[in-house]
């Protein structure tokens, strides 16, 4: 998908930060300390990392600026309206910055971690693409714990099979 217009983008972003946000939202506060295993994420740490990435290495080197990213630990919000007010902040400076782009700023380049150049369109691409990674990371993590769901897209596959079924 190539990205060619700066409000068509703003909308798609809009669209995956929704279905973020409704798993977001599910989380126990008594469970954002809670990891599959030692040293690994913990929930807090996937949605702190979500937040802390769009801000700090996406924005960032679209802007031209340095990356600046510092870890999803604890130290930068504690506590689950902390988090989530953490993760809404960052996003809407986020948004601030990706809103300044004019299209085509679109076919710019930027740096990304490894000091290579890619075109603006293609980081905010992956961009998309993380969030996806992670919310469904949180899927996973909350699925072990025995927490339900909400469907991605209002049916689940169990749902959709038996629709197929009767036709």
């Amino acid at each position: 998908m190539e990205i060619t217009s700066v409000k068509s983008f703003l909308d798609y972003y809009d669209k995956i930060r929704e279905r973020t946000n409704r798993i977001i939202k599910i989380i126990p506060a008594d469970k954002l300390d809670w990891a599959y295993m030692a040293g690994k994420f913990t929930i807090g740490d996937q949605v702190r990392h979500i937040a802390a990435i769009e801000r700090y290495m996406f924005a960032e080197s679209i802007s031209g600026r340095k990356i600046c990213y510092k870890g999803c630990g604890k130290d930068l919000a504690d506590g689950y309206e902390n988090v989530v007010s953490y993760f809404n902040e960052l996003h809407r400076q986020s948004l601030e910055i990706f809103s300044s782009l004019k299209d085509e700023d679109l076919k710019n380049k930027c740096i990304v971690p490894t000091g290579t150049e890619i075109t603006i369109w293609k980081w905010l691409r992956a961009l998309a693409e993380h969030e996806i990674h992670h919310r469904a990371q949180l899927y996973i993590y909350l699925n072990l714990l025995g927490i339900h769901t909400p469907p991605m897209f209002g049916l689940t596959s169990e749902q959709v099979q038996e629709i197929s079924d009767k036709r």
